[in-house]
């Protein structure tokens, strides 16, 4: 089964209106090239609205870098799924490693969350991975298992088929480490074996799983190019249109 490449650009907190506009102009001036693949960009949420608007009518969709599972109420800072959807966004990250790290996002939270963005159409970019004293202790895949069982639990198959799974070894984010080829395909294979024992093989093959750790221009052909890899999760590299764009073109081989 032929599965679309994805490749996100998770800006975090950086950028803002005037800089984001300024960052999806110059993409929209060759993103139409790529016809191949989807191209996502995920600023913060104040710029998100500014972001909306200078992508429309071109092939650069946009997402969210996160969401609360409360339709509203006293949840301060905090967006609700309406909130993206009237906003203009169609994508949402959910469970990134910082926020694990930071702001205690728990597997049941990101469940809560990813129930919340499947029932208001949105698309989850639901992110996992180990972290390095937990790769050294060879408990990758049992942690692997426990992430994407307690956050895609009471899924359904239909509902799955919507979600991008984001393989982020926590090890490798912003430290210029990257897995081996070799080593992202063993962990997104396990992935997709656990996937589909979950929801039939079937759908498993249907899903899409990014790699999000520090895939660059350099290293990008040769991840992408492994059987279970659909894309990548970006962040450094995103902030700069010349690099994203050099990124996405050697994921897609040009």
């Amino acid at each position: 089964m032929s599965r679309k490449v994805i490749i996100a650009g998770n800006w975090k907190m950086n950028k803002n209106a005037a800089e984001g506009v300024a960052l999806v102009e110059a993409l929209k001036a060759k993103s139409a090239a790529f016809n191949d693949v989807e191209i996502v960009v995920c600023p913060p949420f104040t710029t998100i609205g500014a972001v909306v608007e200078a992508a429309a009518g071109s092939n650069i969709g946009v997402g969210a870098q996160n969401i609360h599972w409360a339709a509203n109420g006293a949840f301060t800072g905090e967006i609700s799924a309406d909130m993206l959807v009237t906003s203009g966004v169609k994508y949402v990250i959910i469970g990134h490693s910082e926020r694990r790290q930071y702001f205690g996002e728990t597997d049941e939270t990101v469940n809560k969350r990813l129930a919340a963005a499947l029932a208001a159409g949105l698309i989850p970019i639901v992110c996992i991975g180990e972290l390095l004293e937990e790769r050294e202790a060879g408990k990758t895949e049992e942690v692997l298992s426990t992430q994407i069982r307690g956050g895609l639990a009471n899924v359904s198959a239909e509902d799955a088929a919507r979600i991008v799974i984001a393989y982020e070894p926590v090890w490798a984010i912003g430290t210029g480490k990257t897995a081996t080829p070799e080593m992202a395909q063993a962990a997104h294979a396990f992935i997709r074996a656990e996937l589909a024992a979950m929801f039939g093989a079937e759908t498993a093959e249907a899903m899409r799983i990014q790699y999000g750790g520090s895939m660059k221009p350099a290293n990008a052909r040769e991840l992408v190019a492994q059987k279970d890899i659909d894309g990548g999760l970006i962040g450094g590299a995103a902030l700069d249109a010349e690099s994203f764009l050099s990124l996405i073109s050697e994921a897609m081989g040009c």
